[in-house]
């Protein structure tokens, strides 16, 4: 399981011109699954991206994770991050989950995150989604089950 994490001011997901799914500041993360993850990959994944330290403390530092900052997280499926760009100009998505397992493990993810987050936004699975940001910092981390 990947996910690419950003820390926003603010981050919006529109599907069909209506906004499914919108937080202040927090974590946008797109979230891409692979064919050998599992249920234990999503759990250690989220908590890695709740307890990654990216938000600035009194001093400036980025020294508080998500939890402590009581920020939002929005959570958008990303089929293209498990993708392969090492051979020639087009991407191979071999390595990326079948849509069935794919579904399963974002919902099981989103399901997690809402037991340990207080607000979270999300994708809609599958859709032609416009993601919106604004990148705070800018502050990207890519990350690994």
């Amino acid at each position: 399981m990947i996910g690419l994490i950003q820390r926003v001011s603010e981050a919006s997901v529109t599907v069909d011109k209506r906004v499914v799914g919108a937080i202040d500041a927090g974590i946008l993360l797109l979230l891409g699954v692979e064919k050998n993850d599992s249920e234990e990959n999503a759990q250690k994944l989220l908590d890695k991206v709740i307890n990654f330290r990216i938000f600035e403390d009194q001093n400036h530092k980025m020294n508080l994770s998500l939890l402590d900052s009581g920020g939002a997280m929005l959570i958008v499926p990303q089929f293209t991050l498990p993708a392969s760009t090492k051979k020639g100009n087009r991407p191979s998505f071999t390595s990326a989950a079948p849509p069935e397992q794919g579904k399963r493990l974002y919902d099981i993810f989103v399901n997690l995150a809402r037991d340990k987050v207080g607000r979270v936004a999300t994708g809609e699975f599958a859709a032609d989604m416009q993601v919106s940001l604004v990148n705070s910092g800018p502050v990207t981390f890519w990350l690994e089950k």
